[in-house]
């Protein structure tokens, strides 16, 4: 479904987030939807991290918080790789990928499945939710 790239796209694309660094969309009555630019992901790809956060005893926590890497898919269109997932209120935190020494050496196939049957859900959702339009 691609819907954080077509958000990314329509507040002027990557080239403008890399710019400003940071993309914040406001659609009450849903938590407010961040997107950073990162730099370069494991592969070498653009990466950025896509958030939900709410405040809690005066820290942000994370509702999801992921890590992905944009690059292109067997048919060369863009499209997003789950990097990491980290849930804040679950006390949940996990790496698709093995650096050591800022070299990969390895990734947890079975999490990278998981993680992108999850995001292609959350996509969803936030279509659904209206932060396409938003």
């Amino acid at each position: 479904m691609n819907t954080i790239l077509k958000i990314i796209e329509k507040h002027g694309g990557l080239e403008a987030l890399k710019t400003n660094g940071h993309l914040k969309i406001e659609n009450p009555p849903y938590m407010a939807l961040s997107i950073d630019y990162l730099g370069d992901g494991p592969h070498k790809q653009p990466m950025i991290a896509v958030a939900h956060n709410y405040e809690q005893n005066g820290d942000i926590m994370a509702d999801p918080d992921m890590q992905l890497e944009i690059g292109p898919d067997i048919n060369g269109e863009l499209t997003l790789y789950p990097i990491s997932y980290q849930n804040d209120g679950l006390g949940i935190a996990q790496s698709v990928y093995v650096i050591r020494n800022g070299q990969l050496i390895g990734y947890y196939s079975k999490l990278k499945k998981e993680l992108s049957a999850f995001l292609k859900v959350w996509e969803k959702n936030l279509c659904q939710q209206g932060f396409l339009t938003a």
